[in-house]
């Protein structure tokens, strides 16, 4: 637990929320401020702040809670689908991992993502970019 963080609280049970799903891994919640009714947050009970921190032991367990949610969700709600999100550093209001299950269903007014999208320059940006990609994915493999 992390002192002064909502969501270690609402895990902790000192503040109060909305809880549809609780295991010894995870919490699920509904979000207080929804893009649709049933838009869900999971997080994990220990304090992480952003995916890459999130350990090896909790992969396994908050992917599975946040599958079993999805489905959930859809069924629930009703919903055609479900969208699945995760903010890291930015627009993350609270700094806990929390992973939004949100309802969807077509022509919902939801468009893709909420930002515009940027191409690239032509095709030697996409590869340059590729090339950066796969060299971080490399040191990543190799520890560095």
């Amino acid at each position: 637990m992390n002192a002064g963080c909502r969501f270690c609280a609402i895990v902790s049970g000192e503040l109060p929320a909305t809880i549809v799903l609780e295991d010894e891994f995870c919490v699920a919640f509904l979000d207080h401020r929804p893009l649709f009714p049933g838009h869900c947050l999971l997080v994990p009970r220990r304090h992480v702040e952003t995916l890459p921190d999130l350990g090896d032991d909790l992969v396994q367990p908050v992917f599975s809670d946040v599958r079993l949610l999805s489905r959930a969700v859809e069924q629930a709600m009703e919903a055609e689908g479900t969208f699945i999100a995760i903010n890291n550093k930015i627009s993350q209001s609270v700094p806990h991992l929390h992973v939004h299950v949100i309802p969807r269903r077509k022509k919902d007014g939801l468009k893709g993502f909420f930002w515009p999208r940027v191409p690239y320059r032509d095709a030697a940006h996409l590869e340059e970019v590729a090339e950066k990609l796969r060299a971080a994915v490399n040191r990543a493999w190799s520890g560095d």
